[in-house]
């Protein structure tokens, strides 16, 4: 075997086992250079259709396309080697039918070579993650603040804050774990739900926005880094990068503006006499 040097990437099953025992890390990640910084350091990458408003300036994730997020899960898979990749199914791929959530799933497996996709939805949704997982395309589902729906919630809601929400959403958690999904994403969801949430159901959930008893976190790269200038209640920031790059920018722009860069160190000088002229090697 020539490939016997890889690391081996972590599977399914392996993430399934966290379930009740150590919590799955979890981040979202769109680009080949910061793949290579966390894989050693979390168990799933997560190409969020959240790129749609960190990388590409959306106001909400519903303009992104198949094409933009197989780009971004390929650019992902070349930068890891050791991490579990999920690529999200971007709006308007997945809902029609199981039939067309299957022949776009298998396009994002087969084109970006990651191991399962994200798809939005509760119980509305079971019918296609069996669909998918049957033929052999593991599905972690996400249910709670369900971004792809905000036109229909009216913006970014928190759910389950009230008694009354928790049957439906409940059965949506048992409903995907039962249909086959290995995992799901229980965002912007009442701290006390989500903790029995993860209690009443067999597979992990990766909590946001939710509860330390989750089975795993999930965060958007950008907003712990510090790039977002106004990060959800749910983000702990673990750098300030933005004000850092502004601050190096601004050092670079007056380096330049006052011709103190490219000092003398970052030029290259002429090569010494009777060396080859200009052309030569």
């Amino acid at each position: 075997m020539s490939h016997q040097h890889q690391t081996r990437r972590i599977t399914v099953p392996e993430i399934k086992a966290h379930k009740g025992a150590t919590p799955v890390v979890c981040l979202t990640c769109y680009h080949a250079h910061t793949a290579r910084l966390l894989d050693a350091h979390v168990d799933v990458m997560l190409v969020g259709d959240s790129l749609g408003m960190v990388m590409h300036g959306l106001e909400n994730t519903l303009g992104v396309t198949l094409e933009m997020m197989i780009t971004h899960g390929k650019a992902v898979m070349r930068g890891s080697q050791r991490a579990l990749v999920v690529v999200d199914m971007p709006f308007g791929t997945y809902e029609e039918s199981p039939e067309v959530a299957f022949r776009n799933a298998a396009r994002v497996i087969q084109e970006t070579g990651c191991t399962a996709v994200k798809l939005e939805g509760g119980s509305r949704m079971a019918q296609t993650v069996t669909y998918l997982t049957q033929r052999g395309i593991p599905v972690m589902g996400h249910i709670g603040l369900t971004p792809q729906g905000i036109n229909v919630a009216g913006g970014f809601r928190t759910v389950g804050r009230s008694a009354e929400e928790w049957p439906a959403i409940e059965a949506d958690a048992k409903t995907l774990a039962d249909a086959g999904a290995f995992a799901v994403v229980l965002e912007g969801m009442a701290e006390p739900l989500a903790a029995r949430i993860t209690a009443a159901i067999s597979i992990p959930t990766i909590g946001i926005g939710a509860s330390p008893a989750c089975d795993g976190q999930v965060l958007v790269m950008e907003d712990m880094l510090g790039l977002n200038p106004h990060p959800p209640k749910f983000v702990r920031e673990y750098a300030s990068l933005g004000p850092a790059i502004e601050a190096a920018v601004k050092a670079y722009a007056a380096d330049v503006r006052s011709r103190s860069f490219p000092g003398v160190e970052n030029v290259y000088p002429m090569k010494k006499a009777g060396s080859v002229g200009p052309g030569g090697v």
